[in-house]
């Protein structure tokens, strides 16, 4: 015959792990849930980063349109000629 004592804490011990397991798994879940929301988050900042650098794009290049028309280069080292209005006193 066997000697076989019945440990007391056995069953307590066995409803704590799978309890403990029970936990894990949501735990995991969730980090899951958090995980694709993360990455769905990133993947719209990402696009909306992309939206920015276009939109930005235009404005400097229109801006750069607005100052060539606008605001021509005043850089010419050569003097504007004299139209015969600004001489026609003096050569008379």
């Amino acid at each position: 015959m066997l000697n076989w004592r019945r440990d007391p804490g056995y069953e307590q011990r066995v409803m704590q792990h799978k309890l403990r397991m029970k936990q894990l798994e949501s735990d995991i879940f969730r980090v899951r849930s958090d995980s694709e929301r993360i990455e769905e988050r990133t993947r719209q900042i990402e696009k909306e980063t992309e939206q920015l650098r276009q939109e930005n794009a235009r404005e400097k290049a229109l801006s750069a349109l607005i100052r060539q028309r606008c605001f021509p280069p005043e850089c010419s080292s050569i003097p504007p000629q004299a139209t015969e209005s600004d001489c026609g006193s003096s050569w008379s």
